[in-house]
């Protein structure tokens, strides 16, 4: 289903995904698989992988999303400079 679109028309997008992955359990001689599409964000896939959705379209911007978070680069920025306080500038093992 295309989950965004359905959030969008105030559906639960996600809750169609279940349902029809649900569906597709109970008949397993039925050889599909259910995609995800529609993708918005980084809680729509992992819902997606959740549910037991076998493919997710994700668009590009989504995946940076899913890779990159704010905390993370503060985090890395600090232990950079922890780093360098204790080995010395440049310094690697």
């Amino acid at each position: 289903p295309f989950v965004g679109r359905l959030d969008d028309i105030g559906e639960y997008g996600m809750g169609l995904v279940k349902d029809i992955v649900e569906v597709y359990q109970k008949y397993p001689y039925i050889k599909t698989e259910v995609i995800a599409a529609s993708i918005r964000h980084p809680r729509h896939c992992v819902e997606a992988a959740q549910l037991g959705a076998h493919i997710a379209t994700v668009p590009y911007q989504v995946l940076v999303q899913m890779i990159k978070h704010p905390l993370t680069d503060v985090g890395v920025v600090r232990f950079l400079e922890d780093w360098e306080k204790v080995m010395g500038k440049g310094k690697r093992l």
